[in-house]
């Protein structure tokens, strides 16, 4: 490979996907749509000169017929003069005239001809230019709600990915930790909330012991302190009826 054709390969491989970043299907499109509905005046123009042409060579035939039957109106009369020689330029120029007619209608037929070809190719060309047209409108619409709907996606790749999702699910697990660490202080304060009522409770309950027992002492030596009183009477009692 030369190096002139490798210069061009490497031009091509660092413009051509370049150009192809740059390049638009709906807009080019759009572009072409307009080209081709840009054709159509000119398509126009053309058809409206052929035609015109065929006008042209239909009134220069007619124009030839007239003078045809002029000159073999006057060849009649140079004969019937006996006037040959003024009859042969008239015959002549009839000669010249029919020609003229022949090479005349020929041209008027491939002019008809031809404005047939051109309004046969402009319909044909309108049908083609309906059809692309709703392939190009279908296409750019298409190309609109692809568009759109990447759009969508990225926003949802984004809104999934690191955004809103992640904010939210971020949010939830600090409200769902920060409720779990005060209800964690709560039960540790009731806890200790809970201990503490139930020393008092405990101390409260040594006390009532305490004083149950207490109770219990003074009753127990008032009963005891009666006991002894009445044995010491009835020791008495015993011994005076010993006596006696």
């Amino acid at each position: 490979m030369s190096l002139w054709q490798r210069f061009k390969r490497a031009l091509r491989s660092i413009f051509g996907g370049w150009v192809s970043e740059m390049e638009d299907p709906s807009l080019i499109l759009e572009q072409n749509m307009r080209d081709m509905r840009d054709k159509v005046p000119k398509m126009n123009e053309n058809i409206a000169m052929l035609k015109a042409n065929a006008k042209l060579l239909e009134k220069e035939k007619q124009k030839l017929e007239t003078e045809q039957a002029k000159l073999i109106a006057n060849v009649k009369a140079a004969i019937g003069q006996n006037r040959e020689d003024i009859a042969g330029e008239y015959a002549l120029q009839l000669e010249h005239n029919k020609a003229k007619v022949v090479q005349v209608e020929q041209q008027l037929a491939q002019a008809n001809a031809a404005a047939v070809k051109g309004e046969e190719a402009k319909v044909a060309f309108m049908k083609e230019l309906d059809r692309k047209t709703k392939e190009a409108l279908d296409a750019i619409e298409a190309a609109k709600r692809a568009k759109w709907q990447k759009e969508v996606a990225d926003t949802m790749e984004q809104f999934t990915a690191g955004g809103v999702d992640h904010t939210h699910d971020e949010m939830v697990k600090r409200i769902e930790r920060d409720g779990a660490v005060a209800d964690a202080k709560l039960d540790m304060a009731l806890s200790k909330g809970d201990k503490d009522k139930a020393k008092i409770e405990a101390e409260a309950e040594k006390m009532r012991a305490a004083e149950l027992v207490k109770q219990f002492k003074i009753e127990m030596g008032a009963t005891g302190s009666s006991a002894g009183t009445t044995a010491t009477s009835e020791s008495t009692q015993n011994k005076e009826g010993l006596k006696n």
